[in-house]
């Protein structure tokens, strides 16, 4: 059996909390999109991707793991603003250094407005995203404000440290890894701002920096690397009016996902010469039949088989870490989201 199936039918307390507590993150954020100009270059675009339909899951978790430990709303709500600010930054960056076509179901800013702009834009949400970092004093007092901020900073960090290993392996097109080189490369890329930043500075703030907060990062890696994964499938296999990317996009980039590595482990050496020429090309110079045939060689060796395999047991894994993280907590409705949350990463479609 399947660890998503051990942990029972999927339930709606997820979307309908991830929708409740967008609605009260949205409007936060954007009190801190204004601006006066430059608007045409500048400002409209900044808002942009922050006004599209995203699901608010970084900063929902951050309230959500805020209440569960007794905190409010009002504590986290500059956190999770400045947290959804530095995530669409990550967006914008991430499609210009991947030549993504599409975001959130609507063509990226570097195709609307060009990579120099776009740029600009992604630098822009980042310097934004400090504003409500510096506001939290009013709330939270300075002390906690600068314990955030350095969370803040480490994860900042370690995010970056991530994405520059994976465009270095793209730059420098290896081959030769291993599921455990993507999870090292994940840990700092996506679990870091994703999930275990929201675990961590939730419990920071609904503490006050009264736990040790190093024993909700287990849960928090095992529970990001299984929805990295998932949303890699998805690349694959997903909806693409849900999903709201290109569908394939991650082998026209040449992304080297648990897929991709699981097909250089399995493919005869002429056939990885083949696919080491393909990726070794600049996207632009991809062709469709390329991608096609690479994306044919991954259902002949039951590549995507193998992603579901490894997302499944990562969910196990951050089930598992959820009982040591948060079993003691009194139940909650905000303690059930967290526990649901796991099975809903790898479902979501």
């Amino acid at each position: 059996m399947l660890a998503a199936e051990r942990m029972g039918p999927e339930s709606s307390l997820v979307p309908e909390m991830l929708d409740e507590y967008g609605a009260l993150v949205r409007p936060a954020l954007v009190r801190y999109l204004t601006g006066s100009e430059p608007r045409r270059h500048l400002y409209d675009p900044v808002a942009d991707y922050p006004l599209r339909s995203g699901r608010m899951l970084r900063s929902s978790l951050t309230l959500a793991v805020t209440r569960a430990f007794g905190g409010s709303i009002d504590q986290a709500l500059n956190t999770s603003a400045a947290l959804e600010l530095l995530h669409n930054a990550f967006l914008v960056h991430d499609d210009v250094e991947d030549e993504g076509q599409e975001r959130r179901g609507r063509p990226s800013l570097n195709v609307l407005h060009g990579v120099p702009v776009a740029v600009n834009v992604g630098d822009a949400l980042s310097i934004l995203s400090l504003r409500p970092l510096l506001d939290n004093r009013y709330v939270l007092g300075p002390r906690l404000s600068m314990r955030i901020l350095e969370e803040t900073e480490r994860m900042v960090r370690e995010s970056i440290e991530g994405q520059a290993i994976e465009l270095g392996w793209r730059r420098d097109n290896v081959l030769g890894l291993r599921d455990e080189d993507y999870f090292r490369m994940v840990l700092k890329k996506t679990c870091s701002y994703t999930t275990i930043y929201p675990v961590r500075v939730g419990a920071l703030i609904a503490t006050r920096d009264g736990m040790d907060l190093d024993s909700l990062t287990r849960f928090g890696f095992f529970l990001g690397a299984a929805f990295q994964i998932q949303d890699d499938l998805l690349n694959l296999v997903g909806n693409h009016e849900r999903y709201g990317k290109e569908l394939d996009g991650d082998i026209w980039e040449g992304k080297r996902s648990v897929m991709m590595i699981r097909l250089f482990e399995c493919l005869p050496a002429a056939d990885l010469e083949r696919l080491a020429r393909i990726l070794g090309t600049a996207r632009a110079e991809r062709t469709l039949e390329q991608v096609e045939w690479v994306r044919a060689q991954m259902d002949r060796y039951d590549c995507v088989a193998h992603g579901y395999r490894v997302a499944h047991a990562l969910a196990g894994a951050a089930s598992h870490e959820f009982g040591s993280a948060f079993g003691y907590l009194p139940e909650s409705r905000d303690k059930r989201f967290i526990r649901e949350v796991v099975r809903w990463m790898i479902s979501r479609a």
